[in-house]
C-alpha cells in the first residue's frame, strides 16, 4: 500500500532534476556556442566546432547508453552517480581553462539586467536581416524534424517490425552516425561549395531524407536514410553556428545566441505537439500506416519550399557581405 505514494515521490524528484538538468544544458550549450569565438581564430570554427560536435555526439550516443545499461546491471543508483561524477570534472576542466574571455567591447559597469539584455538581443537579431532569416529557417526546420522524429518508436514497432527495444535503439543510430560523419565532413563541403549552396545542399539533403524516409519499410533502408539525415543536419549546424560566432558582436553573442536558439527549441516543441495531432487525425482516414507515414512525407514535401527560400536567400554573396560587414564594424575604434 505504501509503494504508491513512494513511486509518486520518486517520480516528482526525476522531473524535477530531469528540468534542472535540461535548463543546466541550455546554459551550458549557449555558453559553450559564445565561448567558442574566443578560444579559436574566426577561420577555424567550422573545423572546431565540428569536432566538439562530433565528440559530443559519439558520447552521448556511442558511449554513454551502453555504458549507462552495463553499470545498471551492478547496481541501479550508480549511472547517476557516475554522472555526477563526471559533471563535477567537467566544471573543474571549465574553471581550469587559462585566459580571459570578456567580450570586447562590453561594459560591467552599465548593466541593465538580464530582462532587457535579452531584449537587446531578440532586437539586434530581428533587425539583421540574414541571421533573421536564418532562425525562422530553423525553426521551421525543427518543428518539421519534431512532427516525424516524435513518431520514431511507433514507426519503427508497427512499419519496420522492430518490437524489441535493442532494435529500435540500433536502427536509430544512424542518425548519430551521420553525425559524426559530417562533423567531420563540413568544413570540407563548406569550402568546396560556398556556405550558401552548402546550406541549399543541406536544406535538399534533409527534404530528401525525410521524403525517402515516409516510404520505407526496411530496417536497413531507414538506417541509411537516418545517416544521411544525420550528415545534412550537422553541415546546417557547423556552418551557421561559425557563421553567427563570426558576424555577431562579441558583447552580444551570447544574447543573440540565446534569442536565435528560443526559435530552433521553441518551434521543435510546437512540432512534437503537431505530430501526435496529425497521426491521429488521419488513422481514421488513411488508416495507422498512412498516418505514420504521412508525418515524414510532410517533412519532405515542405522542407522543399524551404529548399527554395534557402536557394534564392541564404546565397554566398549574402554571408560573405555580412561577415566582411562584421569585421568592418568590428574594425572601427570605440
Amino acid at each position: 500500500m505504501q509503494a504508491a505514494p513512494n513511486a509518486q515521490l520518486l517520480l516528482g524528484v526525476l522531473i524535477g532534476v530531469s528540468f534542472g538538468l535540461g535548463c543546466a544544458e541550455v546554459v551550458r550549450d549557449n555558453a559553450a556556442q559564445t565561448l567558442m569565438a574566443s578560444v579559436v581564430e574566426p577561420y577555424q570554427l567550422e573545423r572546431a566546432n565540428g569536432r566538439l560536435w562530433g565528440a559530443e555526439t559519439t558520447m552521448n550516443v556511442f558511449v554513454g547508453p551502453p555504458l549507462g545499461g552495463l553499470l545498471v546491471a551492478f547496481a541501479v543508483a550508480l549511472p547517476f552517480g557516475l554522472n555526477a561524477a563526471l559533471l563535477a570534472t567537467a566544471a573543474l576542466l571549465v574553471f581550469s581553462l587559462v585566459g580571459s574571455f570578456k567580450a570586447r567591447g562590453a561594459d560591467e559597469s552599465t548593466s541593465t539586467g538580464w530582462r532587457a539584455e535579452a531584449a537587446e538581443g531578440f532586437r539586434w537579431l530581428w533587425g539583421h536581416r540574414l541571421l533573421r532569416t536564418l532562425a525562422l529557417m530553423l525553426a521551421a526546420l525543427n518543428l518539421l524534424s519534431a512532427l516525424s522524429t516524435t513518431l520514431l518508436v511507433l514507426f519503427a514497432q508497427e512499419i519496420l517490425g522492430l518490437y524489441e527495444g535493442v532494435w529500435f535503439g540500433a536502427v536509430t543510430t544512424g542518425v548519430a552516425a551521420g553525425a559524426v560523419v559530417g562533423s567531420l565532413l563540413a568544413e570540407r563541403i563548406a569550402t568546396r561549395l560556398g556556405p550558401g549552396a552548402a546550406l541549399s545542399l543541406s536544406v535538399a539533403g534533409m527534404a530528401a531524407t525525410s521524403g525517402v524516409t515516409s516510404l520505407v519499410s526496411s530496417p536497413i533502408a531507414f538506417w541509411v536514410c537516418g545517416l544521411a539525415s544525420g550528415v545534412m543536419v550537422m553541415l546546417w549546424n557547423v556552418i551557421t553556428v561559425s557563421l553567427r560566432q563570426r558576424i555577431i558582436p562579441d558583447r552580444l553573442l551570447g544574447r543573440v545566441n540565446s534569442a536565435y536558439r528560443f526559435f530552433g527549441w521553441g518551434f521543435a516543441s510546437v512540432g512534437t505537439l503537431l505530430g501526435g495531432v496529425v497521426v491521429a487525425t488521419l488513422s481514421p482516414l488513411l488508416g495507422r500506416e498512412w498516418a505514420l507515414r504521412t508525418p515524414f512525407l510532410a517533412a519532405g514535401v515542405l522542407g522543399l519550399v524551404l529548399l527554395a527560400i534557402a536557394v534564392r536567400t541564404l546565397t554566398t554573396r549574402r554571408i560573405r557581405d555580412a561577415e566582411q560587414g562584421s569585421a568592418a564594424e568590428s574594425a572601427v575604434p570605440s
